[in-house]
């Protein structure tokens, strides 16, 4: 994921220009906001495997209770149905709780890498030499903390307007996609109609 932010970093330790100072910082910056979007696709893909796990959790009671109920009643026949039923909710349930692991594994990196090429981009920025030993004096401390400021501000306002575009694109996708379906099933039901 931080492959473009890696490469703009080590092109910043070598003896580079400020012309080429300059370009690296750019695509610095818009490596962090395509990290910063990568990192909200992982939190969101987090979320739709909870709600899956929440939803096959549910399912696995609602087949363990009719099992029971089969059982009260000694039909044989329900219950193999309904044990059928249970394992596969029950393995399901297991493959999510291993996807939502894994991936809540995924976004802590990202997360700690994210912050480590963000305080290198910042330290770039104030012109702090890259893998300068111990923390900033007071002159670079000043230096960070003016960048920091205007640096978060920026990319705050680049995000939101990258993260908004993406949320328009999805809900206008997500909105043909239903309409598309909508349409498909009226054509169904005149087909059937005929």
């Amino acid at each position: 994921m931080f492959e473009q932010l890696r490469d703009a970093l080590r092109g910043l330790g070598r003896d580079a220009g400020p012309t080429d100072r300059r370009a690296a910082l750019a695509g610095m910056k818009d490596a962090l906001v395509h990290a910063r979007m990568a990192l909200h696709d992982l939190r969101e893909g987090v979320t739709v495997t909870e709600r899956r796990l929440t939803g096959e959790r549910a399912e696995l009671d609602t087949v363990t209770r009719r099992r029971g109920l089969a059982e009260q009643i000694n039909d044989a026949e329900t219950v193999e149905i309904a044990e059928r039923f249970v394992a596969q909710h029950a393995e399901r349930v297991r493959v999510l709780e291993q996807k939502r692991a894994a991936q809540l594994d995924e976004l802590a990196l990202a997360e700690r890498e994210y912050d480590a090429m963000s305080r290198e981009l910042k330290r770039a920025m104030a012109g702090i030499p890259l893998g300068a030993a111990g923390g900033p004096g007071s002159h670079e401390a000043a230096a960070m903390r003016e960048v920091e400021e205007a640096l978060g501000e920026r990319q705050a306002t680049a995000d939101e307007a990258a993260l908004d575009a993406m949320a328009r694109a999805r809900t206008r996708e997500a909105r043909e996609a239903d309409a598309a379906e909508r349409l498909a099933a009226l054509k169904r039901q005149l087909g059937k109609e005929s």
